[in-house]
């Protein structure tokens, strides 16, 4: 069973910075494009971030663009969004997510309905 485990959330000042990280267990993580996705409580969830295995494309939310990144380490199995230059716009529970899919080696996709499996999720809070 393929498990995902977020850490690295809390509590932040405007313009601070964290690092999200995911951990897979269970699967294939290297065979996986995998994404980070941003809900808060009474909206709908919001794309942020993927990276596909092969060709290690990435992809941004304008809304993250040049403030987010995100990256993969294989060996580990966990992939990572670092966050600058926070804002309190961007608080949420932020959830990562893997898209075993044929296509994943060069997908990098922002839309939800290509991942297969998803984590619990970890909060972010950037006060003002």
């Amino acid at each position: 069973q393929v498990q995902l485990v977020e850490s690295g959330g809390g509590l932040v000042q405007a313009g601070g910075s964290l690092r999200l990280s995911c951990a897979v267990s269970g699967g294939t993580f290297s065979r996986y494009a995998m994404g980070w996705f941003r809900q808060v409580p009474g909206k709908e969830r919001e794309s942020v971030a993927a990276l596909s295995w092969f060709t290690m494309s990435t992809y941004y939310a304008d809304s993250v663009k040049g403030r987010f990144t995100i990256s993969r380490d294989n060996a580990k199995n966990t992939v990572y969004l670092r966050m600058n230059s926070l804002k309190p716009e961007d608080t949420a529970v932020y959830y990562c997510a893997a898209d075993r899919g044929d296509d994943a080696g060069f997908r990098a996709s922002l839309a939800s309905m290509f991942y297969d499996y998803w984590g619990q999720g970890t909060q972010v809070t950037v006060s003002s």
